[in-house]
């Protein structure tokens, strides 16, 4: 009996690895695999592209940084000299003022300052804060 036995599981073993191999289409798994070769081969290049950019960016980054740097240094010297200079015409003005009243027309002595403050990057400021800022960016009045 247990020789019958055997030999019934194996009947049935081999119909049903003959039935699980039917239902795989050998052409379909074929293609599959021509497929992820081809994708394969598109990403190692994508691949190659991206690291000759990423070390061209990086010569041309190496190549700008000390001139970037240089200007922006110069950049902020101005800044603080203009900033000087205005001071220093404020007070003038100011001053020719109270000497003579008449000189300068209403309301020109009213200084509204409308540039934005670039030490606070826009995207973090409300709606509300940017109005504030502004308010608060105002210059005296002389």
């Amino acid at each position: 009996m247990e020789e019958s036995e055997r030999a019934a599981i194996r009947a049935a073993l081999k119909e049903v690895s003959h039935e699980c191999k039917t239902l795989i289409n050998t052409d379909a798994i074929e293609s599959l695999e021509q497929m992820q070769h081809l994708i394969l081969g598109r990403l190692q290049d994508s691949n190659a592209v991206l690291s000759h950019f990423n070390e061209y960016s990086e010569n041309c980054y190496a190549d700008v940084i000390a001139d970037f740097s240089k200007n922006t240094h110069f950049l902020k010297s101005m800044k603080t000299d203009l900033d000087y200079i205005f001071l220093k015409l404020r007070n003038m003005k100011s001053k020719i003022y109270a000497t003579y009243p008449d000189v300068f027309p209403s309301g020109s002595l009213e200084v509204v300052d409308t540039r934005p403050d670039l030490e606070v990057p826009v995207s973090d400021l409300s709606q509300q804060d940017r109005a504030s800022a502004a308010i608060s960016n105002q210059q005296p009045t002389l």
